[in-house]
């Protein structure tokens, strides 16, 4: 049974209040979206650097796969801020 069908309204979930629930909710999307850049980077990264893939990487695509994941975490951090401080 998952918790949204739960019988027992006294457990402690049932308790949380609004802000323990934002906070909560906030956790959850920071995680979601963390997985989701991890995905694309993965997916990106290794359609540009591997060319065959086999057993281990060769030198030159985990350097290309290193330096396209740097690209990807600095672009993003750019992107971030400018969100971030656009708002303020």
């Amino acid at each position: 049974m998952d918790s949204f069908s739960s019988p027992s309204s006294s457990s402690p979930s049932s308790q949380m209040s609004a802000e323990d629930f934002m906070d909560q909710l906030k956790v959850q999307l920071a995680q979601a979206y963390a997985e989701e850049f991890l995905e694309t980077v993965r997916g990106k990264c290794f359609d540009k650097c591997i060319t065959k893939p086999g057993s281990s990487l060769s030198g030159g695509e985990s350097s290309c796969i290193s330096r396209c994941v740097d690209r990807y975490i600095e672009a993003t951090g750019i992107i971030s801020r400018a969100l971030f401080n656009s708002q303020r």
